[in-house]
């Protein structure tokens, strides 16, 4: 698996269609989330926090001391249901370091009809640290899903993040044969597109049983760390970090991003390999050891 792709593989067609189609059923969520985080001082604080409907921050945490803020992110109906649409931005200014995380894992539910759609915007300002640390995201058999994530990074700005999607609720070994699941991502430095990703999956696709594909594995996700070039021993170590399974994994270094790949059977394999790079590269990124956030063995 080549980690310097630019696009997950995808079924040849004329044009993708739209994000949505139709109008949403009426008891469709709506969740707005805009999260302003400052330094002041020694501590970065949450200045502003806007939301409207099921989605916020409860309350920041300041497990590590005064840096980072750790923000936990809910969604109390815990599912994207036919016509909702998330939005999360997340603006970090000058100097503060904040880590953002999930209790659980974000499930997009089946739909006839409309689409789901969920917007991610997180704005680094110059000589921030943002680590994005997601619980995965697990898409129902027959879910219509578009979710767009945005990433802009000041000049000296570094970033930690993954993205981590599970087809179909495997547990209860159920796959992904109809639905469509739309993805794109883009990572900009001082406002240059650095980095861009778009995927278009079909459930039931015969891409995602081929071995030029998915290879009948349900599980994938992307590791981004951007910021300074990470020296060769942390890159060895990182590549000698070894998986639990299955699962593949590949890691390459391009100018100013470090990307990770995961494709497999189990979404606790790609998290422990994810939160495994983080710990490697927390110090460098991050200035700072590795400490767990305590909701992830909630």
């Amino acid at each position: 698996m080549d980690a310097t792709s630019s696009a997950f593989l995808r079924e040849p067609r004329a044009a993708d269609p739209p994000p949505a189609q139709g109008s949403p059923p009426s008891r469709a969520w709506r969740a707005e989330l805009a999260l302003e985080f400052e330094r002041r001082g020694a501590r970065t604080v949450l200045a502003r926090d806007r939301h409207v409907g099921p989605l916020l921050v409860q309350k920041t945490l300041y497990p590590e001391g005064d840096d980072p803020c750790h923000a936990i992110v809910l969604h109390p109906p815990a599912g994207i249901a036919a016509g909702d649409h998330l939005e999360l931005t997340a603006d970090v200014g000058p100097e503060a370091q904040v880590l953002l995380t999930t209790p659980g894992a974000t499930k997009w539910y089946r739909s006839t009809a409309a689409v789901a759609t969920s917007t991610t915007q997180l704005r680094i300002a110059d000589r921030a640290v943002l680590e994005y640390l997601p619980r995965e995201a697990i898409v129902f058999d027959g879910a219509r899903a578009d979710a767009r994530l945005e990433i802009d990074l000041g000049r000296d700005a570094r970033l930690i993040g993954w993205d981590l999607w599970c087809l179909g609720r495997t547990a209860s070994g159920e796959a992904f044969r109809t639905g469509r699941l739309q993805l794109v991502t883009r990572l900009r430095r001082g406002g240059r597109l650095c980095w861009e990703e778009r995927g278009a999956i079909n459930g039931g696709s015969t891409l995602l049983a081929s071995a030029a594909g998915f290879a009948a594995q349900p599980v994938f996700g992307t590791f981004w760390a951007a910021g300074p070039d990470t020296p060769r021993e942390t890159l060895d170590a990182c590549r000698g970090l070894p998986l639990e399974g299955a699962g593949r994994a590949a890691l390459t270094q391009l100018p100013g991003v470090l990307l990770g790949r995961y494709l497999g059977p189990s979404t606790e394999e790609a998290f422990t390999w994810f939160t495994g790079l983080w710990s490697l590269l927390r110090p460098l990124y991050a200035r700072r050891g590795a400490i767990r956030p305590r909701i992830w063995s909630v």
